[in-house]
């Protein structure tokens, strides 16, 4: 394996508006993911981690240097962050995702409340998340980079949706307003993308 590489965005920087700006959109992609990838780059060169996959080094966090796990972790979670978002989104899952999310969750609406709070209630920076274990689906939130993948999480799982509730993906256009930033996530959500994950996860 290569070096860890910067993703390109499946969309333009401005694809998001009105709900992500593209000013954020620009300096969160290409300075702080980037950020991420070049730090993780020259965190594991010349280690034994070097030519590890991303998957494999996630799942020994707890065990790496604090700028591998950070770093990785804000690789992996930005790379699945931009992918289950696009133009003209949103709306409800359909198929089996959405039938499973009504039956866990009792409704769609149930489902978003529950994962807005996890976003909401996160102290400091963090994400929030849709994700698999044991064939069930749960929501869970992790402190900073950290994600279910990694041995230390709470809830430990495949993530499906993740949220980036850190001050830099929002704070240009909502300041300190972070429950209308989630509210207005849910508009730019690519469902197909998610349930596509979730076909995979099980």
């Amino acid at each position: 394996m290569g070096k860890f590489n910067l993703p390109d965005l499946p969309y333009d920087y401005n694809s998001l508006e009105p709900y992500i700006d593209a000013t954020t959109m620009e300096i969160h992609h290409s300075k702080h993911h980037a950020g991420y990838v070049n730090n993780l780059n020259n965190a594991v060169a010349g280690t034994e981690l070097e030519g590890k996959s991303l998957e494999e080094l996630l799942a020994n966090a707890g065990s790496l240097s604090v700028a591998v796990r950070n770093n990785g972790g804000g690789h992996f979670n930005h790379s699945l962050f931009w992918s289950i978002m696009g133009k003209g989104k949103g709306g409800n899952p359909t198929g089996k995702l959405g039938e499973d999310i009504t039956s866990t969750f009792g409704s769609f609406e149930s489902f978003k409340d529950e994962f807005s709070k996890a976003g909401a209630t996160r102290f400091g920076s963090g994400w929030a998340w849709l994700l698999v274990k044991d064939g069930k689906l749960f929501v869970s939130s992790t402190p900073n980079q950290d994600n279910p993948l990694m041995d230390v999480a709470d809830v430990k799982g495949t993530p499906i949706l993740g949220l980036d509730v850190w001050e830099h993906a929002y704070y240009l256009k909502y300041q300190n307003r972070r429950p209308e930033y989630i509210e207005n996530f849910f508009n730019v959500i690519d469902w197909v993308a998610v349930a596509e994950r979730y076909e995979n996860a099980l």
